[in-house]
């Protein structure tokens, strides 16, 4: 059901065209269809194959109301007062009458009565956190640390990598993906899925940890920000030593660990996927987020209006501009206009990739482009023979 939901979900946001959405999901119009009617006749519900929820009576006694928050905490087990009262106002008409939902001190009290709540959680640090201004402006994503799928502490077996992506302005949990490792190959294949779904984000902010990271200090570029490049999304890399860059994709693995992962054995990968897949569809649609003001990530996200190509455009450079191929070693030899001829150290990530060299408005500098992207600057004007390179990364 989690697909289903968030279908109709995306298909009530603003400017949304059912047709490309049917398109990305993989079903037809007329499936489509099918769903936003029986969700508009019957809520979560009618996305069900089989069964209906059962309407509640319209008289409730005081044990009821107490069971109703601790059935919401049992599918729950790390939610307080607050994201539980929100549920509990969230799920009427089936639910509890409004005047009958608790405040949030008198669900925590029930908690705390029914020995859920062991110790008083510290109240949060007032920190004022960067946000992007729209949905897809900027993504965030990171591997959550492995662990191994038998449930063995010895490093023995086959392990689990999962591997989150996270909508930065809505705190949309766009892909939870459940890998054998971390691999730049394992990561486009599982990127491409969340791609052909959601569509294509302005940047995206990773660690610089493999394998987006540039380890070695000297260039900005691998093979995968290359690959993003190409895709028109701008890869971005979060400052050393300052992992509050990354906080939201960090508070969305702790709330992953506690809610999911945390005590769990899982038998294989599939097992740990469908996990992933029901914890990502609660998370997004049923849980409040606190930094929302208790709405739901799915009310402020909007799906990407552009769409993953069939296959990687190859970069196209007029014909009065010098252009060459950059070799295996990411050397590439060139004669700029005025200039002698060089070679210019780029990065090993561009190899066999073809980019052009163009004079800058300064004398004496040019700049190296990769299809709409400035990538390095280039500074004769020191040492003609020996000029300076330096890695830069700007869209046209």
């Amino acid at each position: 059901m989690s697909l289903r939901l968030e279908f109709v979900t995306l298909a009530a946001q603003p400017g949304a065209k059912l047709s490309e959405l049917c398109r990305r999901f993989g079903v037809s119009r007329q499936t489509g269809y099918k769903w936003l009617a029986r969700f508009g006749e019957a809520g979560e519900a009618g996305l069900v194959d089989r069964s209906r929820r059962p309407h509640g009576s319209p008289s409730r006694t005081d044990a009821a109301v107490e069971e109703a928050v601790l059935a919401v905490r049992r599918a729950n087990r790390c939610w307080g007062g607050r994201k539980i009262r929100r549920v509990l106002l969230n799920a009427r008409p089936e639910g509890l009458p409004a005047e009958q939902v608790p405040a949030a001190s008198t669900i925590t009290g029930i908690l705390r009565r029914h020995g859920l709540l062991e110790r008083d959680e510290p109240a949060p640090q007032p920190f004022k956190r960067f946000e992007a201004v729209a949905p897809n402006r900027l993504w965030q994503m990171d591997f959550k640390g492995h662990f191994a799928l038998d449930g063995r502490t010895d490093g023995g077996g086959v392990r689990c990598w999962p591997l989150t992506v996270l909508d930065d302005h809505s705190r949309y949990a766009i892909g939870a993906e459940a890998c054998t490792d971390e691999k730049e190959v394992t990561v486009c294949e599982r990127l491409t899925k969340v791609f052909e779904r959601h569509g294509l984000p302005d940047a995206i902010i990773t660690d610089n940890g493999a394998p987006w990271g540039h380890q070695n200090g000297v260039t900005k570029y691998t093979r995968f920000s290359v690959w993003l490049l190409r895709l028109g999304v701008k890869p971005l890399h979060s400052r050393p030593r300052h992992p509050q860059t990354m906080g939201k994709i960090e508070r969305l693995h702790r709330s992953l660990r506690a809610e999911l992962l945390q005590g769990r054995r899982f038998a294989d990968l599939d097992a740990v996927q469908s996990g992933l897949d029901r914890w990502r569809a609660r998370y997004n649609h049923q849980r409040p987020h606190d930094a929302l003001g208790g709405a739901f990530p799915a009310s402020r996200y909007r799906m990407s209006e552009r769409s993953m190509p069939a296959r990687l455009v190859e970069p196209d450079y007029p014909d009065d501009q010098v252009t060459g191929r950059v070799r295996r070693n990411g050397c590439l030899r060139c004669r700029p206009q005025d200039q002698r001829r060089v070679d210019l150290q780029l990065s090993a990530a561009f190899a066999d990739q073809r980019v052009a060299v163009r004079p800058s408005a300064e004398d004496g500098v040019h700049h190296v482009w990769f299809m709409t992207w400035r990538i390095a600057k280039v500074d004769f004007r020191t040492n003609p023979e020996r000029p300076t390179v330096t890695h830069v990364l700007e869209r046209m």
